[in-house]
């Protein structure tokens, strides 16, 4: 399997505790909108740190890299990073290859 991780940073104005929220609670209704997506976790900052560059990292499974652009190419794909990109000042997406260590 792959995996892509969606490192993202809230919009300007948008408090931590709304953008803990949002990420914990309504983004994931459309992540489960994408087909093709094995597993999906949210991971947030312990805590608001303005100093951080980003707030929260999400991670999505997949069998393969065309599983990823057919799964984002979707409406269910196309609705989820929409709604992304309106709660994010920035995203940065890396496809990466997990290796557990123990």
């Amino acid at each position: 399997m792959i995996k892509v991780m969606s490192l993202m940073k809230r919009k300007d104005g948008m408090s931590f505790e709304d953008f803990r929220s949002w990420l914990e609670k309504d983004h994931p209704k459309l992540a489960k909108n994408i087909p093709g997506m094995r597993k999906y976790t949210v991971n947030i900052l312990a805590k608001a740190n303005d100093e951080l560059p980003f707030d929260g990292v999400s991670e999505m499974w997949f069998d393969n890299e065309a599983a990823i652009a057919e799964s984002f190419g979707t409406d269910g794909g196309k609705a989820a990073g929409g709604d992304a990109a309106a709660h994010c000042s920035n995203r940065v997406r890396l496809v990466m290859n997990e290796h557990v260590q123990w």
